[in-house]
């Protein structure tokens, strides 16, 4: 079994801890109250600035062969994912510029960006979010939202491209061979933090 194939292994009750939660299950009925959805989208927008600074810290570590997956993952999480994040928050009345990080978020990104001082183990603490979202969007969209704005959150991670970016990281985490025990000790702990990040303060 590859080192991707067991974070998989791991993170199957842990996806699932996150579908039981209230705002992914409120999501995936389209009845999620506007106040969380606004709340969360503020800090996911804060959360994918230090992302994309994540990315470009592992960039500069990278392997030639994994060098152009990384920049290109920074480029379109800043340019595409923020701007369609933007797009949505307008219409939900999120204060972005205003917005500051809770203690969910900064524990978060606090740990990414720590983790990103190391090659592989990086990547495999950044793992979690997109395959955990990955997962998310495929399942709800097995029966999605009819809350127009809600569906497309959802088809936004259902995407195919973005499975296909996921299936991407996995690969790259299965070529840059980090110790196994440390790569799911760091993957558990992202997956702990992106079920943290759903409880809306």
């Amino acid at each position: 079994m590859s080192i991707s194939e067991r974070l998989h292994a791991i993170g199957r009750p842990l996806l699932q801890a996150q579908l039981d939660h209230a705002t992914v299950a409120g999501i995936g009925r389209g009845d999620l109250p506007e106040r969380v959805f606004r709340s969360w989208l503020e800090q996911d927008y804060l959360f994918l600035l230090d992302y994309v600074r994540v990315f470009a810290r592992l960039a500069w570590q990278a392997p030639d062969g994994h060098l152009g997956d990384l920049v290109d993952l920074a480029h379109t999480t800043f340019h595409d994912e923020l701007s369609l994040h933007r797009s949505m928050s307008a219409e939900f009345g999120a204060d972005l510029e205003g917005a500051v990080k809770g203690p969910a978020c900064e524990a978060y990104t606090g740990f990414l960006l720590e983790s990103a001082a190391s090659y592989g183990e990086g990547l495999a603490a950044l793992y979690p979010c997109m395959w955990g979202y990955s997962n998310l969007g495929r399942i709800l969209a097995e029966n999605p939202p009819a809350e127009p704005r809600y569906r497309a959150w959802v088809d936004t991670y259902a995407d195919p491209g973005f499975a296909a970016l996921t299936a991407r990281i996995g690969q790259m985490i299965d070529e840059a061979r980090p110790d196994a025990d440390r790569a799911e000790e760091l993957f558990t702990e992202g997956m702990t933090h992106e079920l943290a990040f759903w409880y809306v303060p």
